[in-house]
């Protein structure tokens, strides 16, 4: 299996539904009131944030949220903010994109191998989306996502991520094993499918070293390898 060259979003159906969807109260009039910033941008996207990434991908990498001044402004998954910085450049660093940064749409990024999104579609407020809402977003998209890129590796962006991936597996007939949380560790979910373990490339984690590019590289490596297993 090699790495596929199809560097669309989504398709159009799912990515029509992700951003029009409304049915979170709380996190549509969160995502529409948060206080420009024009020194970044005049145009805000405000809405929910699609995954993006190469369709022909066996990696799937999950986060938690788009960030208020991130995805919500740029209209891109983790594009905008410090922690979509330090994915980037190791996306970048791993062979995963042809670029180290991501700026908005229309800026030329292409990803190979690799598609990203999160669980919750929309930005939250304190990054913390209820249950409620994380049950409701991702059971209406994460699934399809899943079931659309047939990933063989998916990386987990911290415990939020891992929390809710797992869920949605079960949700899917998975029967994912049981395990914690920890940066680095790998559950085989199938003898296709495995789930591997990341530290969020928060600010909160990156200054202080608690994820460092080289643990989040290897960690990209060892999905690249699983994901080209034939």
């Amino acid at each position: 299996m090699a790495f596929g060259a199809s560097f669309v979003l989504s398709d159009s159906l799912l990515y029509d539904e992700i951003i029009s969807c409304r049915k979170c109260p709380r996190l549509v009039n969160y995502r529409e009131s948060v206080k420009e910033n024009i020194s970044k941008t005049a145009n805000y996207w405000k809405k929910p944030v699609p995954g993006f990434g190469d369709l022909n991908s066996k990696i799937l990498i999950v986060g938690l949220a788009p960030s208020a001044q991130g995805g919500n402004r740029t209209g891109r998954v983790f594009t905008g903010d410090k922690s979509g910085a330090f994915l980037f450049k190791s996306l970048y660093a791993a062979g995963l994109s042809n670029r180290p940064v991501s700026e908005g749409p229309g800026d030329g990024l292409e990803l190979t191998g690799v598609y990203i999104t999160a669980v919750v579609k929309c930005a939250p407020p304190n990054n913390m989306p209820t249950d409620d809402e994380s049950l409701r977003c991702s059971s209406l998209f994460l699934m399809r996502e899943i079931k659309m890129i047939e990933p063989r590796t998916i990386i987990v962006l911290g415990g939020f991520a891992f929390k809710w991936t797992m869920i949605t597996l079960d949700k899917m007939g998975y029967n994912a094993p049981r395990g914690k949380f920890a940066h680095g560790t790998i559950l085989k979910i199938s003898k296709s499918m495995e789930v591997i373990c990341s530290f969020h490339p928060s600010p909160q984690n990156t200054n202080t070293r608690r994820l460092t590019e080289k643990m989040f590289l290897n960690v990209l490596e060892n999905a690249k390898k699983f994901a080209l297993q034939t």
